[in-house]
């Protein structure tokens, strides 16, 4: 129920005030101050009463019966047909004969107000592999290198390191666990991806983790030979995702943006070999300590089917 915030009445007290009237034997008068309201406000509710009993006492809806002046339905199938044809409100205005507000609170109604509703996204279609192993995610994420801490921490941003250049964080997820694993390189190049990939394998293997598949984007470095070759030599099965549809990498993307939030964006870094240095401990917090939310907040690690085996690694 929406009461009026200046209401007097709520159905129990209108209640009340009928029952004062009917049973206690008041006067509608009394009953009326009694209750802080009209005299006709006391009349209403006793009339409503014993024409309706109980139902009576609630509010009603303030929409009239009749609407003479709305406009018909055929004429409002045709609006959202049109609409559905991508017209703009006043294509549809001037070609019907109705005007522009009215097209454009009717489509509101209908929630075709805006162009993209007319097409809306693709439901996500969310997967996992069963056990550990079934599909490694790869990335990788560019960041500036500096000299000094930057204008994210000290709000200056003349105080920059000119010349420091760049460095790129190759990351690695498990689909499963979501154990992560990261590693620094210098350049984005096939030699690099190589590099990574190998680390990222030997790490996982230290947990008792062998991968059969590794998805990765439509990179230059992924779509090289040497990469090529070395999932080959690893016996992985090599995807690529569709072009322009990153959420299909989706596990990865969210893994970087939990490290920059969390990791290189955590803290104030003298130097970014000072952020380099933290990586490792960051990692080990992430895959033992850190609840994931997707696990029940429980951490990837506790994913793992031979926990026991490995526990040698948390310490």
């Amino acid at each position: 129920m929406n009461n009026h915030k200046h209401a007097r009445l709520t159905v129990h007290g209108r209640a009340l005030l009928v029952k004062r009237i009917v049973e206690v034997g008041l006067r509608p008068e009394e009953a009326a101050q009694a209750a802080g309201v009209s005299v006709r406000t006391a009349y209403k509710w006793l009339r409503r009463y014993r024409e309706e009993g109980e139902p009576g006492l609630h509010n009603r809806s303030s929409r009239p019966h009749r609407s003479p002046r709305a406009i018909p339905a055929q004429t409002q199938e045709l609006i959202v047909e049109q609409r559905r044809a991508r017209h703009s409100y006043r294509q549809i205005s001037a070609h019907l004969k109705v005007g522009c507000s009215t097209v454009a609170r009717l489509l509101k109604r209908r929630g075709l107000n805006r162009l993209a509703n007319l097409e809306p996204a693709a439901p996500v279609i969310r997967y996992e592999y069963p056990v550990p192993g079934g599909l490694l995610h790869l990335d990788i994420k560019k960041l500036g290198r500096f000299l000094r801490p930057g204008h994210r921490v000290t709000g200056n941003r003349r105080q920059d390191s000119p010349g420091a250049g760049w460095e790129y964080v190759h990351v690695a997820i498990d689909d499963h666990s979501r154990i992560g694993f990261s590693s620094i390189h210098p350049d984005e190049t096939g030699k690099s991806a190589c590099h990574a990939l190998l680390q990222a394998v030997r790490y996982y293997r230290r947990l008792g983790i062998r991968f059969v598949r590794v998805l990765t984007d439509n990179g230059a470095c992924y779509r090289s030979r040497r990469f090529r070759r070395l999932c080959t030599r690893l016996n992985l099965r090599h995807y690529r995702t569709k072009p322009y549809t990153p959420r299909t990498n989706g596990k990865a993307e969210r893994f970087i943006q939990t490290a920059l939030r969390e990791w290189a964006y955590a803290r104030s870094y003298e130097s970014s070999e000072q952020r380099a240095a933290h990586l490792p401990l960051w990692l080990h917090q992430y895959n033992w300590h850190r609840p994931h939310a997707s696990l029940h907040y429980q951490p990837p690690v506790s994913r793992l089917p031979l926990l026991n085996n490995v526990v040698g690694l948390h310490t």
